[in-house]
């Protein structure tokens, strides 16, 4: 049974409180609407089904990226996401890689540190601005990103699969209008 006919099943039978421990996420979703409409005088339930089904959409693909592909390989998610954008944009300076990678610059520079220390990057002073330093790969990071960026390619397509070609297009295009819309409200963010 499908998210949708579930929702169905469950609306048809009458919205009753579910036991403890059976609520899976979708009954879950089903059970705050109620709830935050009914006793809390919420009037935006669908704003909060998006982003909680967008939220855990994201977790469960980045979950399992990491737990398949890059834990097997020693790497985290967010040192693949770093090595990502040094691959493809580097030498890059360790600003700009945070904000690429959406990570705070902090986080890149301890995760720059493990990374220096494991031979997969390396860090060399700016030439332009001798305050700052670059970040780039190693051969060894550069062999590695190419081989678990393959891994990881055929994972994104098994999860992207699921929906047709117009559909995936459907989805980026949803989703930028989502983050590049944003100017409506003061919204927090790491950059």
């Amino acid at each position: 049974m499908n998210g949708d006919e579930g929702r169905s099943a469950r609306a048809a039978e009458g919205s009753t409180t579910p036991a403890p421990g059976s609520l899976d996420f979708w009954s879950f979703i089903d059970l705050a609407n109620t709830r935050l409409s009914t006793e809390f005088g919420s009037t935006h339930q669908l704003a909060t089904q998006v982003l909680l089904t967008l939220n855990r959409a994201a977790n469960v693909v980045t979950y399992d990226l990491e737990s398949s592909v890059h834990r097997p390989r020693g790497l985290s998610w967010s040192a693949f996401r770093l090595m990502f954008v040094t691959w493809l944009a580097g030498p890059i300076e360790p600003k700009s890689a945070a904000k690429l990678t959406g990570m705070s610059r902090a986080a890149v520079s301890n995760l720059a540190k493990t990374l220096v220390a494991s031979g997969l990057l390396e860090r060399s002073p700016d030439a332009h601005d001798g305050r700052s330093v670059q970040l780039s790969l190693t051969e060894q990071g550069r062999a590695e990103m190419a081989a678990t960026y393959r891994e990881h390619n055929e994972r994104e397509y098994a999860w992207a699969s699921v929906l047709t070609e117009a559909e995936q297009h459907i989805l980026v295009m949803l989703l930028d209008k989502l983050i590049t819309n944003r100017s409506q409200f003061d919204v927090r963010g790491r950059n």
